[in-house]
C-alpha cells in the first residue's frame, strides 16, 4: 500500500513515517506542505492521501484556518479528479461547546465560531462530493516532536522553569500520535483490501480528563523520571484555569465505531505518556548524570 502524506513536519506525518520504517507493508511518499499539484497526485497514483489534522483550531488565526480548509478543499477536488481517496484528520475542537454524554460519529460540529464553521463547511463538502473518504476526528494529540508537538511544547516549558496552564472544567481525551498513526495505517490497509468502509470515525486515547490533571501528570510523570535517574532538575509549576463557571465542557469522542468496523482499540493515554517520556529521558541529556571516567593507562 502507498501513502501520500502531506505536510511532512506535522507530528503525525512523523508518526506515520516511524510506523511506516517499521512495517514491509505500507510505503510513504511525504510532501512538505498541504498545496498538492492533481499532476503530483496522480504521478504518485497512491492508495490514499492524508492530511494531518490543524491542531487547536479554537486558538490558531483565522487566516490559518481559511488556509488550511481552502487546502482540504482543493486535494479533495484533486482526488476526485484522479479517483484517489481522501483521509481528512480533524480536531475534536470542532465540537466547540462539548456534550454531557460520549459524542458520536453521527453528530456533526455545529460551533458557533466562524473559523470552525469554515472547516465544518469542509467537511460537508467532503461528505458530499467525495465517496471514498474518511473524516477522522481526532482527541488532543501529543508527541514529542514535529509540529503541533504538544507533549514536547509541556517538557519544553518544565525543563526552562515556565509555568504550565490547564483549564480544570475542560474534559478531554488526549491521544497518542503514534496510536494515531498505528490505527490509521491499520484502517487503510483495510480499505485497500476492499473493506468499503468510508465516512467518519472517531480516533481518541481512553480515559477522560482534564486539561489540568493531564498537564499535572505531564509534569509528576517527568519528575518522578528525573529524580530516579540522579537528576535534580527545578521544573516548572502548574496552574489550574476556570473558564466554564456554569458548566463545564466535556469534549469526549464515543470511538465504538472504529473498534466494531475496523478492529482498532483505543491506546490509554497514561501508558503512552509514560513511554513517550522515557524516550525523552533516553534520548535527553538531562536524564544521564555525569559519571566518572577512568582514564589511567
Amino acid at each position: 500500500m502507498k501513502l501520500l502524506i502531506l505536510d511532512a513536519g506535522h507530528c503525525l506525518s512523523l508518526a506515520l513515517v516511524r510506523e511506516a520504517n517499521r512495517r514491509s507493508d505500507t510505503e510513504l511518499v511525504i510532501e512538505a506542505g498541504l498545496r498538492l499539484d492533481p499532476g503530483r497526485l496522480e504521478d504518485v497514483a497512491p492508495d490514499a492521501l492524508v492530511i494531518p489534522p490543524l491542531a487547536r483550531p479554537i486558538s490558531a488565526e483565522p487566516a490559518a484556518v481559511t488556509a488550511h480548509a481552502e487546502a482540504v478543499e482543493a486535494c479533495m477536488e484533486a482526488c476526485l479528479a484522479v479517483g484517489i481517496p481522501l483521509v481528512w484528520c480533524v480536531s475534536d475542537q470542532l465540537y466547540e461547546d462539548g456534550f454531557e454524554a460520549p459524542i458520536d460519529e453521527h453528530v456533526i460540529p455545529r460551533p458557533r465560531d466562524e473559523s470552525l464553521r469554515r472547516l465544518v463547511a469542509t467537511g460537508d463538502r467532503i461528505r458530499a462530493e467525495c465517496p471514498q473518504h474518511l473524516i477522522v476526528r481526532l482527541g488532543p494529540l501529543f508527541a514529542l516532536e514535529g509540529s503541533h508537538a504538544w507533549l514536547g511544547e509541556l517538557i519544553d516549558t518544565l525543563v526552562a522553569g515556565g509555568e504550565l496552564r490547564g483549564e480544570s472544567d475542560v474534559t478531554f481525551c488526549p491521544t497518542s500520535v503514534d496510536a494515531v498513526a498505528m490505527a490509521l495505517i491499520g484502517m487503510l490497509l483495510q480499505q485497500h483490501c476492499g473493506a468499503g468502509a468510508w465516512g467518519s470515525y472517531h480516533l481518541a486515547g481512553t480515559e477522560p480528563v482534564s486539561a489540568f490533571t493531564f498537564v499535572s501528570m505531564v509534569r509528576t510523570q517527568l519528575s518522578t523520571r528525573l529524580e530516579g535517574r540522579g537528576e535534580h532538575l527545578e521544573l516548572g509549576g502548574v496552574r489550574a484555569l476556570n473558564h466554564h463557571h456554569d458548566q463545564p465542557l466535556r469534549r469526549v469522542l464515543n470511538c465504538r465505531r472504529v473498534l466494531e468496523v475496523f478492529g482498532v482499540h483505543q491506546k490509554p493515554w497514561r501508558l503512552e505518556l509514560g513511554r513517550m517520556l522515557d524516550a525523552w529521558c533516553r534520548a535527553n541529556d538531562h536524564c544521564h548524570p555525569d559519571t566518572e571516567v577512568d582514564e589511567s593507562p
